[in-house]
């Protein structure tokens, strides 16, 4: 059974940066795309970043493209989501996403 617990989210002001980690454990396969997605309360889940197993060809959302970094390290079952230059808009639940399933998010408040 796959299970995914993520943190590091926060308050920050406008310009700030944080680390979200996943622990991301339970996989039977080997080869395993993860993903980053974000909700804003009333609102849909957007997409934010994806990487594949080897950690290669990340790929982000326009929206966060230059700011943010997505990485994983299979051997300690984590990812990541570096966060850069954060902005208001970026307020959000954060989730660690495998194939529509996810954890229970972490918080993050961008607000000046």
């Amino acid at each position: 059974q796959v299970q995914l617990v993520e943190s590091g989210g926060g308050s920050v002001q406008p310009g700030e940066s944080l680390r979200l980690s996943c622990v991301a454990s339970g996989f039977t396969e080997s080869v395993y795309l993860l993903s980053w997605v974000r909700q804003v309360p009333g609102k849909g889940l957007e997409w934010v970043s994806s990487i594949s197993s080897e950690g290669k060809r990340p790929t982000y959302a326009d929206s966060v493209k230059g700011r943010f970094t997505i990485s994983r390290d299979n051997a300690k079952n984590m990812l990541y989501l570096q966060m850069n230059s954060l902005k208001p808009e970026d307020t959000a639940v954060y989730y660690c996403d495998y194939g529509g399933t996810r954890g229970l998010g972490t918080q993050v408040t961008v607000s000046s």
